[in-house]
């Protein structure tokens, strides 16, 4: 997992790149929530083919310390199989989700 980031005004984006798994959550997450000590960020999923319930927990651990910080957490432009997953989970209803980066730009 390659996490890129870079500052669109206010809000950090996080572009995640490869497997949201057992084998990378951990470091992913001590990237995400550190950047979320920061201020409001969108995690761009376009380069995630593939999130186990482990990538799940982290981005719900993250909306959710957003949510306590009163700072925004979104993700935007899932792959098709990982925005099934966030269907199936029920997660497309906890967590913000757009369809593409300009949108959740906008939106948050």
């Amino acid at each position: 997992m390659q996490i890129t980031t870079f500052k669109s005004g206010d809000v950090t984006v996080a572009v995640l790149d490869g497997r949201l798994d057992t084998a990378t959550a951990a470091e992913a997450e001590q990237q995400l929530l550190g950047l979320l000590q920061e201020g409001a960020v969108v995690a761009d999923l376009e380069g995630v083919r593939y999130m186990s319930s482990a990538g799940l927990r982290l981005l719900l651990k993250a909306a959710k310390l957003g949510k306590g910080k009163g700072v925004k957490f979104s993700v935007c432009a899932s792959q098709p199989a990982v925005r099934e997953v966030f269907e199936i989970s029920g997660f497309n209803k906890i967590i913000t989700a757009f369809g593409t980066r300009a949108e959740a730009l906008a939106g948050s």
